[in-house]
């Protein structure tokens, strides 16, 4: 929530998640989105952004969190039991991987300090 780079990248994140799970229908794949760091008060990212991304992804629930505060976990780890219980009663994709799942922050490369030589 304090990083809005980090935001823009979910879309790359869940793509890789459909890409490697390999779901029936990843477009209907159950997501839940956590905004850390609430406890911060500093958020680049607006609600009304969060509201829209989760209505246009299968209205992906979403949950405001604090791992430093404990808020909200509990909550969001519940849903994410519900989710999974709701899809294995109805015999939807039970699946492991086969390969290990691996997704990586892009970060910016570094530039490298140059120096001045006399």
């Amino acid at each position: 929530m304090s990083n809005a780079d980090t935001f823009k990248n979910i879309e790359v994140w869940r793509t890789e998640l459909i890409k490697q799970l390999n779901p029936s229908e990843g477009d209907k794949f159950p997501f839940i989105l956590l905004g850390n760091k609430s406890d911060l008060g500093n958020m680049q990212v607006t609600q009304e952004e969060i509201n829209n991304y989760c209505s246009e992804h299968n209205n992906m629930h979403f949950f405001m969190t604090s791992a430093k505060d404990n808020i909200n976990l509990e909550q969001a780890f519940n849903k994410i039991i519900d989710l999974a219980y709701e899809r294995n009663n109805k015999n939807e994709d039970n699946f492991v991987p086969v390969n290990n799942i691996k997704i990586t922050r892009e970060e910016p490369k570094k530039k490298k300090k140059k120096c001045c030589k006399k």
